[in-house]
């Protein structure tokens, strides 16, 4: 049987209108009187309903956390990286997921969260948007991972940088047919694409290394898609020394397909990731390293300092990423 505020004032010897101010935090409670209060509720494992809480505050003591996926290596980490900063918090995740852009969506975000939640967290969906419209214009606090919208606060990694610097590590090592294994255009990844493509052809033109589109690739973000999309690049004519994939989980799908076809990673055919999820190192696979831990957990405290009124930090914070050089970027040697 569940405890009641009349449990607690019969405990604490005060009135059931005391209890009710003490927990609320109201002022004109003693505060010795108010600590007692607490205890005895604490001591009876004393639950307030939700409604009522926020009826008093004015807080729903919830963050809605909307992205277009969930099943990728990239949001389990970012998600990690979230509870862990939550966990000494007294607020709850509500995850609202809004698949591929073009599946109609019957009820938008804004109507199934506006009232359910004091902020939103945002992962990898452009401002431009249409799942995210009505969500800005609500103008509750919300914070972004990989876009800016017109006053929001947000967390970027240095994708542009980060894929130069894939690149540039395959150029440094001898190879000047590279081929790209991209994600998609839709709009979920229109951000996160452009800015790791225009890096791609920032380290090749600096190069002055030309680009050939047919070895330019999509692979959906997903193993099948990568060893699909290895299998294109190997059936040209003349294949590429080396491929950049912009995501791990490609790059294991495209190592698959050269396993497949006899091809050694790194000997006869050099390729690198993004992402730095652990299963590379077992790979052997040369990646970019992502710090997604802290993007998610970097992302929760803006979102509650947001939610707090405590916005005097930087409204932007970008996160560095790192190259984590493995055999399957060894040297070219023309074989």
């Amino acid at each position: 049987m569940s405890v009641t505020v009349k449990d607690v004032a019969r405990v604490a010897g005060v009135s059931t209108a005391t209890v009710s101010r003490a927990l609320r935090g109201f002022p004109s409670v003693d505060p010795d009187l108010r600590k007692h209060v607490l205890e005895v509720a604490e001591r009876l494992e004393y639950v307030g309903s939700p409604a009522a809480a926020a009826l008093s505050t004015g807080r729903a003591g919830t963050i809605g956390l909307i992205t277009p996926f969930v099943d990728r290596l990239a949001f389990q980490r970012m998600l990690s990286g979230i509870e862990r900063e939550m966990r000494d918090t007294r607020m709850d995740l509500l995850l609202y997921c809004t698949g591929d852009p073009s599946d109609p969506h019957p009820v938008p975000p804004h109507k199934r969260l506006a009232r359910r939640v004091d902020g939103f967290l945002v992962l990898s969906l452009s401002a431009e948007s249409p799942d995210l419209e009505n969500i800005l214009k609500l103008r509750m606090p919300v914070t972004m991972f990989g876009s800016d919208g017109p006053w929001t606060s947000s967390v970027h990694i240095d994708d542009r940088g980060g894929a130069a610097t894939a690149t540039q590590h395959l150029i440094d090592t001898g190879h000047r047919r590279i081929g790209l294994i991209y994600g998609r255009e839709a709009e979920s990844d229109a951000v996160l694409e452009h800015q790791r493509h225009l890096g791609f052809r920032d380290a090749m033109d600096r190069a002055g290394l030309p680009i050939h589109e047919r070895l330019v690739v999509p692979g959906d973000y997903s193993m099948a898609g990568g060893a699909r999309a290895m299998a294109r690049i190997l059936d040209e004519d003349e294949r590429p020394t080396a491929v950049v994939a912009f995501s791990d989980e490609m790059a294991y799908g495209a190592i698959t397909t050269m396993n497949e076809r006899g091809i050694v990673p790194g000997r006869d055919i050099a390729i690198i990731g993004y992402d730095g999820h652990e299963m590379s190192a077992l790979l052997g696979l040369s990646t970019i390293s992502v710090p997604f831990e802290d993007i998610g957990a970097t992302a929760v405290r803006k979102l509650l300092n947001d939610i707090e009124g405590r916005t005097d930090g930087p409204r932007t914070t970008v996160l560095p990423t790192e190259l984590v050089v493995r055999p399957t970027t060894s040297a070219y040697t023309g074989r």
